[in-house]
């Protein structure tokens, strides 16, 4: 396995954690508070995450955001996971954004996720 900057990262650099999880921020957020959770085992897919991996991932997920609410109050939260290359995953450590969102952020947020496919984004009538 090459060099994975998720299995070498800076403990200093975790804002929480336990045995199964590690919780920092990202390193080139999109939004103030923008928080990655990943698994400490080096998985690529989240498909390959056991039973008690999943269920410790999402635990961390919600404290996570309970964090971010007392920290920067957002109105929202984006939350996702790039599972393969096809998909955008460029380190291939499985790893869920948490990203918040705030009102005012972009000025018409609907559609969300879907804009990834901009012209498949808008599906709503006006």
């Amino acid at each position: 396995m090459l060099s994975c900057p998720f299995c070498s990262l800076d403990p200093a650099k975790l804002i929480a954690g336990d045995a199964l999880t590690m919780t920092v921020r990202d390193t080139l957020p999109v939004s103030p508070g923008h928080t990655l959770v990943l698994p400490r085992r080096h998985i690529a897919s989240i498909f390959d995450a056991t039973r008690e991996e999943v269920s410790s991932l999402w635990d961390a997920v919600q404290a996570a955001r309970r964090d971010l609410l007392k920290q920067f109050s957002p109105d929202g939260f984006n939350i996702g996971v790039n599972d393969g290359l096809a998909s955008g995953q460029t380190i291939l450590h499985l790893h869920i954004h948490l990203i918040p969102r705030y009102n005012g952020d972009m000025p018409d947020p609907r559609g969300g996720i879907r804009w990834i496919f901009p012209e498949k984004a808008k599906y709503w009538k006006d």
